[in-house]
């Protein structure tokens, strides 16, 4: 069996065991003690601990877990409960904390089965507080880089596959950022700040959703300021990826309504990406 397989086959196996003993707390066959957890052994507190995220407690079990690290630190529970407790902080929405247990875990148990687990958990603590794109985006660049971390150094394990589409989907958050900031400016008639945003995303967001639309605005932007060479630049860059696109079709009414093409023209940084494009070095 593979170390993966291995560490999957622990988890599946333990997160059984939970659910198992939720079914039996539910029935009342199962009395919680309240014995002092100082007179109870390692495994006993970490029973405790997975009762009480199985009766829907994660708070009373992250503490729980981090009593085994207080009473027992050198047993093999309190590495497992280390992890378990990152895991009830993240249940409990309690993500500062989740990702302190988490790095904890890295820190101590780098090399250790579950380290993969602690980075994912770590990861997940930045992205799953990714807002709505009206806010700042500061813990969305944080969940890049940690998930990339997962990708990185794990990568042969189910964690490095869920966390390869959270990026993807938390890079298009950045970049809709960009778009919507980049259309506030547009409305207002700020057009260089507009085209500032767009740019951004066609040269660093390129690989998202957003691009054939940053073209577009990028040509409607340009042809108001008055740089007719860029706007049919874009306009050519976006009929070459997206010509079925609604954005290159309104692009093109755009500038054939000036008596423009969508040819590339000129020597600017659109013109170098166009050339990009064309040796299939883009996109």
């Amino acid at each position: 069996m593979s170390a993966n397989q291995d560490n999957k086959s622990r988890w599946v196996t333990r997160l059984g065991a939970v659910v198992a003993i939720a079914a039996l707390a539910a029935c009342g066959g199962l009395e919680r003690s309240g014995q002092p957890l100082d007179e109870l052994t390692a495994q006993a507190i970490f029973e405790r601990g997975e009762r009480e995220i199985a009766d829907g407690s994660p708070d009373d079990a992250a503490f729980t877990f981090g009593e085994i690290e207080r009473l027992y630190p050198y047993s093999e529970f309190a590495e497992r409960a280390l992890i378990m407790q990152a895991f009830a902080y993240h249940r409990d929405q309690d993500y500062p904390n989740s990702r302190a247990s988490a790095q904890r875990y890295l820190d101590f148990y780098p090399t250790q089965q579950d380290a993969s687990y602690a980075a994912y958990l770590l990861a997940l603590s930045y992205y799953d507080q990714i807002d709505d794109i009206g806010r700042d985006q500061g813990l969305t660049f944080q969940a890049l880089q940690a998930l990339r971390r997962v990708i990185e150094q794990y990568p042969d394990t189910e964690y490095a596959q869920a966390s390869v589409q959270k990026f993807d989907l938390a890079f298009n958050h950045l970049a809709a950022k960009e778009m919507e900031i980049g259309r506030y400016y547009l409305k207002r008639g700020n057009y260089v700040a507009a085209s500032n945003r767009f740019r951004t995303v066609v040269e660093d967001f390129q690989t998202t959703t957003h691009t054939p639309e940053a073209l577009h605005r990028l040509t409607e932007s340009y042809l108001s300021l008055g740089l007719t060479d860029e706007a049919q630049t874009a306009g050519a860059i976006l009929g070459y990826n997206y010509q079925s696109s609604e954005w290159y079709q309104s692009s093109f009414a755009l500038l054939t309504g000036q008596g423009l093409r969508a040819d590339p023209i000129g020597n600017n940084w659109l013109s170098s990406i166009y050339r990009q494009v064309v040796r299939g070095e883009w996109l």
